[in-house]
């Protein structure tokens, strides 16, 4: 018998708790709307970054193809492909070439500019459009004729240069005419940043410029179209296993139409988490508003509560009740977020689809908006859990004279055990379904730790206010008291408003380091400039002409060439699990050098450098931390693929670099006779005592009429070119960031609106007892200015020491802490504080005294 009622008792009581957790809520949602706007704003900040970066990615996945250019892509640096590579390639498919480099563009009278030169053969585009203005065949555009070879060219060296169609420039020996402006190049997302405007030539154009020397710093991109009928991912990768396999020593990188711009895969991921991360903090601040209403609207059901008790409910009937109603509130603040974040991508393609650089295809995401559903429920679960655990033991007499005197306590275990549930299914769905799954751990300890600390910040400022000496001054004496005072408003505001500080307070230390890192003064002892593609032959005339050209100035000059690690301690470089940090090492070609001394800005931290006359077997130099990540030691071999062929080479030492000097540096440094016989370049860093841009103009043009093969870059222009794509960057953190003030304003004012009732009682027994408006007014203001600098305070050193570790261990940048911002926020805090707290004084103040004394 029992065991056939059991589970009817418990369907009906579930079903009790329904109907009456609903009768409930048909008088309004009045006390709930701070709680459903804090969720409601979190789950749309997690489903619109989750929307929008799935609508892109499937967008990539989707134009995949055209984004390659072709169905398989093999590049290679300083090398063309041999014949038979080429023989191989041509048998499988239809093959389009490309050559990519960095050169120096001169107009006819004489002005310069940095380039990217992109030259290609009669099948580009294999996929996708060129688009043009004006428009015309492509062939027509890079012809030959009249003595100069066709280009088509970004509209921004139009401007730098002050050309016009038709206008001719030139390019190391060549001369090219401008026939056409390029508006849109279908391969573009597939390549790096460029730090100039593209310059669209002909093969046989580049061939022209005298610029392919021997080791010169060209990348050659072979795209591979397949038949129709075999133009899958399947047979994509047998071609991709056939090349590796028939051609092992190739040394080319390889990517398919389903990796088609891996950076950029893995750079929209990593941001997808971060922005996702502030959606969650939005969420975790709003979950104080959660407890907030919960416990205030507790407070006001004391009557009903009491009557249910009284008719026979239990504890845990009660409890199911109004957890019901939480599930409920809950789910109406998510609904209405995923509904806003739903559409994001919809409203992004339709306000600025033809502006996006981007291809987002806009679409309902069924699993990105249930991860955010679940997000908002466990949330108000894990925050709503505790104040709804407290109402099972309150007797039916203590909630009666709760008016007088509280009695709340801790909830029973069995409560705590169910939150402790909830929080720990929160914390594994943030760190299990993370893409870095380190910062997500280290984003939920520090919610945890700025939790605890909030909630001590609180306790020890009421515990200060308690032991102050009385004041004479009346309107302070009741300031003090209000801070410690029973059912006092301290630990909300504190909660509400802290969190949101700490985040602001770190996003604007970020945004301005990145800045003075980008865009303001270089650093000290950083280079002019960087000159590239220096021929050996020539590399000590350069830097006896660099001396002549600035005396004051220091040159430094290496040789360079690149390379791929294709193996290392007897592992493919795809078998190596490399950490987050050093995985970049592994995923393209490096820059590599050879040397007989310690480079400067190393320091060597394990092993010995080899003597300046060694001549035994290649050894290598290697980054410490890269080397970490990698888990490679002094001893271990690794292999490197240089000009098509793989070089064994074994880790002599480790070394610490200062990339913050912006100096020549490399992650792998060999001994002198490592590349012997190979062809390569020079690189030189050029560095001025007192630079200005008359100066830097004047030596970029005698560099280039001394030595038109060499590409001058100044390095002012290309931080300044990061430097834009950084601040996008934090643009787009400053608007996701603004959910999460947003909700700590909602919260801050949901707790202040929670304390109105008390506030009123106050007010009329103090008014009363002959205190003043005026007083009271002054006492509430000083004791929200107290509150709210003790909290702007921890606020400004939480968020300091998360931007300090965040760009010094993240980003591995310098950090200088900006005082500037943190005292703006301080003082927005303090006006915030204030004046909302003002606020609900004013209509605490107005109330008559005779209808609250009555009630009494």
């Amino acid at each position: 018998m029992t065991t056939v009622s059991e589970p009817t008792y418990h369907s009906r009581a579930s079903s009790l708790a329904l109907r009456y957790a609903l009768r409930e809520l048909r008088g309004g949602l009045r006390g709930f709307y701070v709680f459903i706007a804090c969720i409601a704003l979190g789950v749309m900040a997690i489903a619109g970054v989750g929307s929008v970066a799935a609508s892109l990615s499937e967008g990539l996945e989707r134009e995949g193809r055209t984004l390659l250019g072709g169905d398989v892509a093999f590049s290679l640096i300083q090398r063309e492909a041999k014949p038979e590579e080429i023989a191989f390639l041509r048998a499988r498919g239809q093959v389009s070439v490309a050559a990519t480099l960095r050169v120096m563009a001169r107009s006819s009278d004489g002005r310069l500019a940095l380039v990217e030169l992109k030259a290609v053969d009669g099948n580009y585009p294999m996929l996708g459009d060129v688009t043009l203005e004006p428009r015309m065949p492509m062939a027509d555009v890079l012809a030959e004729r009249d003595g100069a070879f066709g280009a088509a060219v970004d509209s921004t060296l139009l401007a730098r240069l002050d050309l016009k169609i038709g206008d001719r420039i030139t390019i190391g020996n060549a001369t090219l005419q401008i026939r056409s402006v390029v508006v849109t190049e279908p391969d573009k997302l597939a390549g790096n940043v460029g730090l100039g405007p593209r310059v669209l030539v002909s093969e046989p154009a580049l061939r022209a410029t005298g610029l392919l020397q021997p080791g010169s710093l060209v990348r050659w991109i072979y795209r591979l179209k397949l038949p129709d009928n075999a133009a899958d991912e399947r047979a994509a990768t047998q071609l991709i296993d056939a090349a590796r396999s028939a051609l092992p020593e190739a040394g080319w990188e390889i990517r398919s139409r389903g990796n088609a711009s891996p950076q950029l895969e893995r750079s929209i991921n990593r941001f997808t988490q971060f922005l996702t991360l502030v959606g969650l903090a939005a969420l975790l601040v709003g979950g104080v508003g959660v407890a907030n209403a919960v416990k205030s609207h507790i407070d006001r059901r004391r009557d009903v509560i009491a009557s249910f008790k009284a008719l026979g409910a239990t504890g845990r009937d009660v409890f199911t009740i109004y957890l019901t109603q939480v599930i409920v509130l809950a789910g109406i603040g998510s609904v209405i977020g995923l509904a806003a974040g739903a559409a994001l991508p919809f409203i992004i393609v339709g306000a600025f689809g033809k502006l996006l650089p981007l291809p987002v295809i806009p679409a309902l995401h069924p699993d990105e908006l249930a991860l955010s559903f679940i997000y908002g429920l466990l949330t108000a679960l894990a925050f709503g859990l505790w104040p709804l655990g407290r109402v099972h033991d309150v007797p039916v007499a203590a909630l009666f004279r709760e008016e007088v005197a509280r009695e709340w306590h801790r909830p029973r275990w069995a409560y705590l055990a169910l939150m402790a549930i909830v929080i720990a299914a929160l914390i594994a769905v943030a760190i299990g379904l993370a893409y870095d799954k380190r910062v997500a751990a280290v984003f939920v300890a520090s919610s945890v730790a700025v939790f605890a600390l909030l909630r001590g910040v609180a306790a020890g400022l009421m515990a200060l206010a308690r032991q102050m000496p009385r004041s004479r001054i009346t309107m302070l004496r009741l300031a003090i008291a209000n801070i410690y005072r029973p059912g006092a408003l301290t630990p909300s505001v504190v909660m509400s408003l802290g969190l949101g500080l700490a985040v602001l307070v770190t996003i604007t230390q970020i945004d301005g380091n990145l800045r003075r890192q980008f865009l303001a003064a270089l650093p000290e002892r950083a280079p002019s400039f960087y000159f590239i593609d220096i021929p050996t032959a020539d590399a000590d005339r350069f830097g006896a002409f660099l001396k002549e050209v600035a005396p004051q100035s220091t040159v430094e000059d290496v040789p360079m060439l690149r390379g791929r690690i294709v193996a290392a301690r007897g592992l493919k470089a795809d078998q190596l699990k490399a950490s987050q940090d050093s995985e970049w090492v592994l995923q393209s070609d490096r820059g590599l050098t050879y040397t007989g001394e310690i480079p400067k800005g190393s320091k060597i931290v394990e092993g010995e450098w080899w003597s300046a006359d060694y001549s035994g077997p290649p050894l290598v130099s290697m980054e410490k931390k890269i080397a970490d990540g990698l888990k490679l030691k002094i001893g271990d071999e690794i292999v490197v693929n240089v000009l098509g062929r793989d070089i064994p080479a074994k880790i002599s030492n480790l070394r610490n670099i200062d990339w913050q000097g912006l100096g020549i540096n490399f992650v792998l440094v060999f001994s002198p006779n490592a590349f012997k016989g190979a062809p390569h370049t020079h690189v030189a860093t050029l560095s001025e005592v007192h630079p200005d841009a008359a100066g830097d103009a004047r030596i970029i043009k005698q560099v280039a009429d001394a030595f038109p093969m060499v590409t001058s870059v100044r390095v002012r222009e290309a931080l300044e070119t990061v430097g834009t794509v950084v601040t996008n960057l934090v643009l787009a953190i400053r608007g996701a960031s603004a959910v999460t003030l947003i909700s700590a304003m909602l919260v801050l004012g949901g707790a202040l609106a929670a304390g109105h009732r008390h506030r009123v009682y106050d007010a009329v027994i103090l008014k009363t007892l002959g205190a003043t408006r005026a007083r009271l007014l002054g006492a509430y203001a000083l004791e929200y200015l107290l509150i709210g600098l003790a909290t702007a305070v921890f606020g400004v050193i939480a968020g300091s020491v998360a931007a300090w570790l965040i760009v010094t261990r993240l980003m591995t940048l310098s950090f200088i802490w900006q005082a500037g911002s943190a005292a703006g926020v301080v003082a927005a805090a303090l006006l915030v504080t204030v004046g909302l707290g003002l606020a609900g004084t004013l209509l605490a103040l107005n109330q008559k005294p005779a209808s609250v004394l009555r009630n009494l």
